[in-house]
């Protein structure tokens, strides 16, 4: 039996259904393998004293100590989190978390500690695995390498995680470059690809529709990804502008919805630019498919879970060239990599429209990206450090 504790700051909860979605679904295919058992311990960081109360974090603060999610056992121990000092997070993980997961051992014996995301997570997980004697998986997904391993008061606890960890994860070939290039030992990093369900993400039989079902006609670009500079989504709506028709719908909620809204009335966009917020995740699987292409203007990347989904809808996708990108269009009907400008992506996206792929040829791109081959090489993984 291979006993696995997942940690990760990064997991859905009654107020953020949508919150680490990706690592619930990873951590679901894990715990459904014969002779593996998994329990999740999600940390909550939250401001001392009154501060607990403002509304920014009164909703996580009521969140329930321990419940079975999706029948998966799920433990949230709080610990103390300094608004805008994130790099002292990892400190006070260790703290809250070293007698709540002796204790925990004792009930529940797990063999290796699966840290989901490398900041905070990985620094805290290898620091508590020393302290308990457990190996210590990382995984990597993209701005935890790209930002936080980047930044001067978090970089060296970045490379020193990744240097004390049995083992590794990466999202994408490129990203381990990446995390090589932080002086992190290649040799214990194994790529480890995301899934996608092909059951639900595929195409539709009429695309228009579709779109028509969505109150849209004519064309429709689908970004997918939160209301931040990293995501370009401001980008996107440039190119728009130099395309004569279309709509672009946008998912996700964050700190730039204000100005992508003043940016749509400034260019005179407003009726073609649909801010859609937050979407749950079962509602992308009908918006991917009615979409004519998916268009992501991304900074950094891991390997963009909505990237595979978009291909997984036949729906191809024009992206920037960062993280997996390569490693996912790596056939004309995939889609288009282009440079983080608009002219280019305005390019791209009308020689799709102009010229759009066979459906089934773009979502062959994503039928190796499954959550069975996900889950297995997870397990092996894992496995294979617990066994040293």
């Amino acid at each position: 039996m291979l006993r696995v504790l997942t940690l990760s700051t990064l997991f859905p909860d009654e107020t953020r259904p949508t919150f680490g979605v990706f690592v619930e679904r990873q951590t679901l295919g894990l715990a459904g393998l014969p002779g593996v058992e998994v329990e999740v311990v999600a940390p909550v960081g939250l401001p001392p004293g009154p501060l607990a109360r403002h509304p920014r974090w009164k909703a996580l603060a009521t969140l329930p100590a321990d419940e079975m999610w999706k029948g998966l056992p799920l433990h949230r121990p709080r610990f103390t989190a300094m608004p805008g000092l994130g790099g002292f997070n990892p400190g006070a993980m260790v703290r809250a978390l070293t007698p709540f997961l002796t204790d925990m051992r004792r009930r529940f014996p797990f063999d290796v500690i699966d840290a989901e995301f490398f900041f905070p997570d990985g620094p805290a997980a290898t620091r508590l695995g020393e302290a308990l004697g457990v190996p210590v998986s990382i995984k990597a997904r993209g701005a935890d390498i790209h930002h936080w391993g980047r930044r001067h008061w978090t970089r060296g606890q970045v490379a020193d995680a990744g240097r004390g960890a049995a083992g590794m994860l990466a999202v994408s070939a490129a990203l381990r470059n990446d995390m090589v290039a932080l002086g992190l030992p290649g040799e214990r990093i194994r790529i480890h690809y995301t899934g996608v369900d092909l059951a639900r993400f595929r195409p539709v039989a009429d695309r228009e529709a579709a779109k028509a079902a969505l109150g849209i006609s004519g064309p429709l670009l689908l970004s997918v990804g939160a209301l931040i500079p990293r995501k370009g989504h401001a980008l996107v709506i440039e190119a728009l502008a130099r395309l004569p028709r279309g709509t672009l719908m946008i998912v996700g909620q964050g700190p730039e919805r204000a100005a992508l809204e003043a940016q749509a009335a400034a260019r005179g966009l407003s009726d073609r630019v649909m801010l859609l917020g937050p979407r749950p995740h079962e509602a992308l699987p009908a918006l991917a498919a009615a979409a004519d292409v998916g268009v992501l203007a991304s900074s950094s990347e891991g390997l963009a879970n909505a990237w595979v989904e978009s291909l997984a809808c036949g729906t191809p996708v024009v992206i920037s060239d960062v993280g997996g990108a390569r490693e996912l269009v790596d056939r004309p009907a995939a889609g288009r990599i282009v440079a983080r400008d608009p002219a280019a992506i305005a390019a791209a996206v009308a020689d799709l429209l102009a010229f759009p792929p066979d459906p089934a040829s773009v979502r062959a791109a994503a039928e190796r990206f499954t959550w069975d081959a996900n889950a297995l090489a997870l397990r092996d993984h894992l496995a294979g450090l617990a066994g040293r």
